[in-house]
């Protein structure tokens, strides 16, 4: 439908055809001017709030009522944590010993992070197995020596003393070959998650 053939709107309707749109009566017939209501008799001490001012308040309310059915934010509470080099521990790889940071118990679970001290010497066979992890997040930041990875839509990226990197939910990917002091930080989202072994 072009614009000649259009529907009268208010305020405008077509001229004849092939003369584009004339401008008519602004107050058509039976339509009343939008303006002040006259005021109500209400009873003494009642004060009623303006109805825009109302819808806004209700609008407000009924969006923090959505935003508790979703999830409120987790109770969390202060924590330190102190180096102490015999605070690492065997954990998810055996080529790896963890330090914990203490985020799992002070975020509810909401997040884990540690430091893994990589073990040398690599071994291909263990270390190199392709896997994932059912995550929401995670992110590896190398505080010392390197490590090396091939990651699903990256391809072998070797990363060192100062880089960081975010690996996506369920990256496929493998370790292929780290320093002898290489030491990483890792963050995860949530505490406990599933790793899954390729091969």
């Amino acid at each position: 439908m072009g614009l000649a053939d259009a529907p009268p709107q208010y305020g405008m309707t077509p001229k004849r055809k092939g003369q584009g749109m004339a401008k008519v009566n602004p107050k058509p017939k039976g339509m009343r001017k939008l303006g002040k209501r006259a005021p109500t008799a209400r009873p003494a001490g009642k004060a009623v709030r303006p109805a825009r001012k109302a819808s806004a308040l209700s609008r407000a309310a009924a969006t923090r009522g959505r935003a508790k059915a979703k999830a409120g934010p987790t109770r969390q509470t202060f924590v330190a944590n102190h180096f102490n080099p015999d605070a690492f521990e065997g954990g998810l790889r055996s080529y790896a010993k963890y330090r914990d940071l203490d985020i799992v118990s002070a975020t509810n679970g909401l997040a884990r992070a540690h430091v893994i001290k990589m073990i040398p010497p690599i071994d291909p066979a263990e270390v190199s197995k392709r896997h994932f992890h059912d995550v929401e997040f995670q992110m590896i930041y190398v505080l010392k020596g390197w490590i090396k990875g091939e990651y699903e839509g990256a391809g072998v990226v070797t990363m060192r003393e100062g880089s960081c990197w975010l690996q996506p939910p369920r990256i496929k990917h493998s370790v292929l070959d780290y320093s002898d002091d290489c030491e990483l930080l890792e963050i995860i989202m949530p505490a406990d998650f599933e790793t899954v072994e390729l091969e």
